[in-house]
């Protein structure tokens, strides 16, 4: 912007040089026939008439000096004109001034001159120096007006993209049915959304496919699995088995119950997976169910010697599916018996905070790697070969999680290695207290 000034103002006073110099030829030529005296009258008038009157000249072609005879300025550096066959311009500094200077060569009563006029730079340079300061000044200004109206025009431009995005983060893998606005603007962000659904479609059926095949697999085997235990059952109580055979047959045995205890846990995953819930909801007291479970659990903790302490805070009403809650709270007390050693503490409490009832399972038990929190509720996941030697399916804490979800609870865990694991279910209470 400053050059564009700088530039504008330079051909300005080149221009207006030019009208000067086009002038004074104009008035040479018209009194061309006059006297020399009225000649160099007529050059004064023009002279004074002018800003820099003392700034011209008319020298002939030898470079001498005709007009005016005795100059104003003798030291002022004027270009030299002598063999110049076109217009220059040219600048000088001038008692620490500066100025712009035209040499134009003319003809004038037959005779080649060269017309030298000079005109000041000062009124440009200091409206230049203003300007700069100015534009200093302001660029503060002026960046922050850019930097707000960048950040309006960004928002409005990313505003689709934040609706796709949270569009895409509401999706899961239980609700995979569910596809991206998708506006007919022709642009980019049209297409992004049609290749996410496109995207989303072909998930649906990759995990419909899966979720089928792991709930058929896991009816399907549920009879010969049922079969080989019944057979396994009634060998055992044959009086006429060997001690070899028998041992073999109560292996058999036991093997098949782990079986069908993993294949009932499969196809509970996948009919959830599948999006489908037989959960019958009804009032449900929390605490009852707690002191039910805890019962159960109870005869296993005392095999181990473990001391197990419940602390209910009374009646805690919630809307739930009893077998469902009654499972989900079996998961965390079985899962504290066994990864707590023998002689180990299981503390078990139910508290009532505002509209939600707190259940928390405690154990001292071995704990979980930091590093394997994030994981503890996957499938199959084992944090390391220690709890892996434990009994279990793998998939407990995967359907606990499942089941708070569906109760709309919020389950979580807090471990440390080698200091124990707390498990944490918060209930919204269907009679907030």
């Amino acid at each position: 912007m400053r050059f564009d000034l700088a530039y504008s103002l330079s051909s300005g006073r080149d221009r207006t040089l030019g009208r000067r110099a086009a002038r004074l030829h104009d008035i040479l030529a018209s009194a061309s026939a006059a006297a020399a005296g009225s000649r160099a009258a007529k050059f004064a008038e023009f002279a004074e008439g002018t800003p820099e009157g003392n700034l011209v000249e008319v020298r002939d072609s030898n470079g001498n000096r005709l007009y005016p005879k005795v100059p104003a300025r003798a030291d002022f550096p004027w270009p030299q004109t002598r063999g110049l066959a076109h217009e220059q311009y040219s600048n000088a500094v001038y008692s620490e001034r500066h100025y712009r200077i035209l040499a134009r060569p003319v003809e004038c009563n037959s005779e080649q001159v060269c017309i030298l006029i000079g005109g000041s730079l000062e009124d440009n340079r200091q409206l230049l120096a203003r300007f700069s300061a100015g534009l200093a000044a302001s660029i503060p200004a002026l960046l922050a007006l850019a930097a707000l109206a960048g950040y309006f025009m960004s928002r409005r431009a990313l505003r689709p993209v934040d609706r796709v995005t949270a569009a895409v983060r509401s999706i899961s893998i239980g609700n995979l049915s569910r596809r991206l606005p998708v506006h007919n603007t022709g642009d980019e962000l049209q297409r992004l959304a049609e290749t996410c659904n496109d995207m989303m479609a072909r998930l649906e059926s990759a995990v419909t496919r899966i979720s089928r095949f792991t709930a058929d697999a896991s009816h399907e085997l549920r009879s010969p699995i049922s079969f080989v235990r019944t057979v396994a059952e009634y060998a055992v109580r044959n009086p006429e088995i060997d001690a070899a055979s028998k041992q073999a047959f109560e292996e058999i045995l036991e093997e098949s119950i782990e079986a069908a205890r993993l294949l009932d846990d499969m196809l509970t995953l996948a009919r959830a997976d599948a999006g489908c819930c037989d959960a019958v909801f009804e009032p449900l007291d929390l605490a009852e169910v707690v002191e039910e479970v805890s019962e159960r659990v109870r005869p296993l903790a005392d095999a181990k010697q473990q001391a197990m302490a419940v602390k209910a805070c009374g009646p805690a009403r919630i809307s739930g599916d009893r077998s469902s809650v009654r499972r989900l709270l079996w998961s965390l007390m079985d899962n504290a018996v066994k990864y707590t050693p023998a002689g180990g503490r299981i503390e078990v409490a139910l508290q009532k905070l505002g509209p939600e009832a707190r259940l928390t399972v405690r154990d001292s038990g071995i704990g979980i790697p930091e590093a394997m929190l994030p994981r503890v509720f996957e499938r199959f996941f084992r944090a390391d070969p220690s709890r892996s030697a434990v009994d279990g399916t793998g998939l407990g804490l995967a359907i606990a999680k499942w089941i708070a979800g569906v109760h709309g609870a919020a389950l979580s865990v807090e471990s440390r290695e080698g200091e124990g694991t707390l498990f944490t279910v918060v209930f919204p209470l269907s009679e907030p207290c």
